[in-house]
């Protein structure tokens, strides 16, 4: 599998992020903001970072930048795509998946392991893990207060688009930021893009505090 780990000014997850995926077994390649080549690959990722130093709203300047005008006809034709933490936010900004962001509910930058629920699995990025399942994942930021409408949020549920939730160890509800429904992580309707505030790159050995991310960006692989 070959993976393009996009970098813009202010990204510092992305050296984070190819070694991720190397452990697993892809190839993986840089591309910086201003290109307009994706090197054609079976996945892209947008990892986290503070993108144009979050002036304005986080993501909201990276929208515009030449790349992200091939990740958007990659993602049109059905090309897999994976935003984390800032990532994520770059995609909600770039209308490539529902919702936006504000500020954490406490006002603060939050930085610990959190557990997640897997909420729902019928995609490819989850497909290695089952519902219901928790894992312990890192998350680091300070606008991860995911917000939608209550009528896109209906369509969502009803479209599987809603794949992890915040919660406890024992799968209770546990919610750091304030949004909706204590989601983390969601797709588009049609299962190829993929957004979540936690980091599964940070939680790929042991030693390092967990090796929960290996299932998760694994169901890339297959």
């Amino acid at each position: 599998m070959k993976v393009s780990v996009i970098v813009f000014p202010g990204t510092n997850c992305d050296r984070d992020t190819k070694w991720a995926f190397e452990k697993i077994g892809a190839d993986v390649e840089f591309v910086w903001h201003n290109e307009h080549d994706l090197k054609n690959p079976d996945l892209v990722v947008l990892p986290g970072g503070f993108s144009y130093g979050d002036y304005l709203r986080s993501g909201a300047i990276a929208r515009f930048s030449p790349i992200m005008q091939e990740v958007k006809d990659f993602a049109n034709k059905g090309g897999y795509v994976l935003g984390i933490c800032n990532g994520f936010q770059i995609l909600l900004e770039s209308h490539l998946l529902p919702g936006g962001m504000t500020r954490n509910e406490n006002l603060h930058f939050i930085s610990k392991f959190h557990h997640l629920k897997v909420v729902d699995n019928n995609n490819k990025f989850l497909q290695n893990l089952n519902v219901g399942d928790i894992v312990n994942i890192p998350i680091a930021h300070a606008e991860g207060n995911y917000k939608v409408d209550e009528e896109t949020l209906k369509k969502m549920y009803d479209n599987g688009q809603i794949i992890l939730k915040y919660c406890d160890a024992n799968g209770n509800e546990l919610n750091p930021n304030g949004s909706i429904d204590a989601i983390a992580g969601i797709c588009n309707e049609n299962k190829n893009v993929f957004g979540l505030m936690p980091h599964p790159e940070r939680a790929m050995e042991s030693l390092l505090g967990g090796s929960d991310g290996i299932k998760m960006i694994e169901g890339f692989m297959k």
